[in-house]
């Protein structure tokens, strides 16, 4: 997601650090390459670098190119370049006006999918990473890092290290920290009698006690 101004300058900089720039004839071919008829990632795709993708879906790129740029409109299910990709395919957005209009393309492209895992932002902008927080269903925001290494913990950052990360109830998991030895020890909670101290219901519901419409 980039924003207008520095959108052109951006593809040129992808360019010079190693990117290919797909036109719009490779980028059907990838589609192909990259998803069956029923929308289901090719596992021959998986985890390859770019030549190899390249060349199963139908073109070549030069040997210096080590990851391929999708820029992409739109967003949605039926348009799966707006999805996880697993690969060394880089999908580009430009969004312009206020950083409200970013942050509602990441929303919808969490409904896509992804939701519990993660989310970068490269900004110095207090105000726009908060914002992003708050927002973005997502258990790690990573700022002004390289997004994959920093979600598995790094001496710089304070993540806990890991190899597995829990996407919470977004992601269909019991737990949404970076999964470490504190996740495989088993505690025995032992409980003794204390004196009571129960709240009245007014104490519990607060400002809804008493409120209900029938």
């Amino acid at each position: 997601m980039v924003e207008e101004t520095i959108y052109e300058r951006f593809l040129d900089q992808l360019q010079v650090e190693g990117g290919y720039l797909v036109n719009e004839d490779e980028k059907a071919l990838l589609r192909k390459a990259l998803w069956d008829a029923e929308g289901h990632r090719t596992t021959e795709t998986i985890a390859r670098p770019a030549a190899c993708i390249a060349q199963i879906a139908g073109f070549s790129i030069p040997p210096d190119r080590c990851f391929l740029i999708v820029p992409e409109t739109q967003i949605g299910k039926e348009h799966p370049f707006s999805s996880e990709k697993l690969c060394t395919v880089l999908s580009i957005f430009k969004y312009g006006g206020r950083f409200a209009n970013a942050l509602e393309m990441v929303r919808r492209i969490y409904e896509v999918g992804g939701k519990g895992h993660s989310c970068g932002i490269y900004s110095f902008n207090d105000e726009h990473i908060h914002h992003l927080a708050l927002m973005a269903p997502v258990s790690r925001i990573m700022v002004r890092q390289p997004q994959s290494k920093a979600n598995a913990g790094a001496f710089n950052n304070g993540m806990p290290m890991t190899s597995s990360m829990g996407c919470g109830i977004w992601g269909g998991n019991i737990t949404n920290e970076n999964i470490s030895l504190k996740h495989y020890m088993q505690l025995t909670w032992v409980a003794r009698p204390i004196a009571e101290d129960r709240p009245s219901e007014a104490e519990l519901f607060g400002e809804f006690y008493n409120t209900e419409t029938w």
